[in-house]
């Protein structure tokens, strides 16, 4: 399967919440790195999401904010993903911002390039991504 999302985490599905309407699942990659997805009660069932089963979860770069620093700020994102910038690519516009997790993931954003600027975002210094967990997509 080919995917136009730049963040694809490949996992283990560690928990679930089942909900009357939505589930919560929480994936793992192997490096410890998590990925919290907010999927419907029908997708659970329809792709048999269980704890234990392997699972890929996608992200669209532009879904992925950016906070810079070590994230001491609160924010209603479940997924607040700490680590630092291992590489920034400007374009015209936008710049495409690579942040490296401490279990060896690497999330990939995109924002303006006057927001880099803003931020202070050079390689090497802390930020969070901050990703919304209905923003997930989970594959089997």
């Amino acid at each position: 399967m080919k995917v136009s999302a730049r963040n694809a985490f490949e996992g283990t599905i560690t928990a679930l919440g089942n909900g009357k309407v939505n589930a919560e699942i929480e994936l793992t990659t192997a490096g410890g790195d998590k990925i919290v997805a907010v999927v419907t009660e029908g997708s659970v069932q329809s792709l048999g999401l269980v704890v234990g089963k392997s699972a890929t979860a996608y992200v669209k770069a532009p879904w992925v904010m950016l906070l810079a620093g070590d994230g001491v700020v609160k924010f209603s994102a479940r997924n607040q993903l700490a680590g630092t910038v291992d590489a920034i690519q400007k374009g015209a516009v936008n710049s495409e911002v690579i942040i490296k997790l401490p279990g060896g993931s690497m999330v990939c954003s995109v924002i303006t390039n006057e927001a880099v600027l803003e931020l202070g975002l050079k390689l090497g210094v802390p930020a969070v991504a901050l990703i919304k967990a209905s923003h997930v997509i989970l594959s089997v």
